[in-house]
């Protein structure tokens, strides 16, 4: 019989790429992460490991005892809601992790309404990016995640998570007033091409969007400006130190900025995603958030006359 502990560190060591930072997240040591994966492989007879370069990366049959690891997980997810009893109404501790713009536009109403409408439901939002969200998830720490499509996001086919779209969040030109750009109703991308631009840090997801939307449009953008908040990325627009594209979620102080929709079919934007454990969907609090979630994001989407 397989001991499922040992699982769990195989798991780990898959999700965070080393044994040192596998042992790190379950509160082991090295050695102890690494003794564990031994045993492991000693009950199966097949090597778990092998050399790659410093490191080690994990073998085919790794992989493949991982699937079942996955589906495993999943089910005792699904165990754990029918056993506990959990029924239809709404209850205990919800906790989601989300990117600044979803707190403030979807998550902040979400929780405020859930919490009125179910009151023995305890709501706990955490603002985080989509990495740290999904390694939230992954340990337990969290029951959902909203994160954006991402470079280093896994791909809707990973085993360990369920993702579903909720939202694109539409890209826009924005540019000072009194730009040539700014008396335009909509705008190709491509003719933003030989401006100054203002850009997030490479280390972003905002970033990618930005890199890929523009190379898209079949130029590199040139940004001497870096700024994370979209509000000192605004301002520094507004002082006319270059042009940005900004999602449409992201709310603006009011500047002397206009946004400028792009032109094209369809236009570029970043695509929100619910995620959560594979097999947690079900329980109620999930189902209930997830469901009201839609609801919000349909609003933003259509905004209603």
């Amino acid at each position: 019989m397989i001991d499922l502990r040992r699982l769990r560190v195989l798991r780990a060591v898959a999700h965070y790429g080393t044994v040192t930072a596998a042992a790190e997240a379950l509160h082991m040591t090295t050695s102890a992460a690494s003794q564990q994966i031994r045993l492991l492989a000693g009950e199966l007879g097949v090597p778990l490991l092998e050399p790659r370069g410093r490191g080690v990366r994990l073998t085919p049959a790794a992989h493949d005892l991982l699937t079942h690891a996955d589906d495993i997980t999943a089910r005792w997810e699904q165990a754990e809601i029918q056993i506990r009893g959990l029924g239809t109404e709404p209850a205990g501790l919800l906790r989601v992790a989300c990117f600044p713009v979803v707190m403030s536009r979807l998550l902040a109403p979400m929780a405020a309404r859930l919490s009125a409408d179910h009151p023995r439901l305890d709501v706990r939002l955490t603002e985080t990016e989509p990495g740290p969200a999904l390694d939230l998830l992954f340990q337990g720490e969290v029951e959902l995640a909203v994160i954006e499509a991402a470079p280093g996001v896994p791909p809707p086919t990973d085993t360990r998570f369920d993702q579903t779209p909720l939202l694109d969040d539409v890209l826009d030109l924005v540019v000072p007033h009194g730009h040539p750009l700014a008396d335009l109703t909509e705008v190709p991308l491509a003719q933003a091409a030989d401006q100054t631009w203002v850009l997030p840090p490479p280390d972003t997801t905002c970033h990618a969007h930005a890199m890929s939307a523009c190379g898209a449009a079949g130029f590199t953008p040139h940004g001497p400006h870096r700024a994370r908040e979209w509000s000192a990325v605004a301002a520094l627009v507004a002082h006319g130190l270059g042009v940005a594209l900004i999602p449409r979620l992201a709310d603006l102080p009011a500047l002397p900025i206009t946004r400028v929709p792009l032109k094209g079919k369809p236009s570029p934007a970043r695509k929100i995603l619910t995620c959560t454990r594979r097999g947690s969907r079900t329980h109620p609090a999930v189902t209930a958030a997830l469901t009201l979630l839609t609801g919000l994001a349909a609003d933003l989407a259509h905004p209603r006359p």
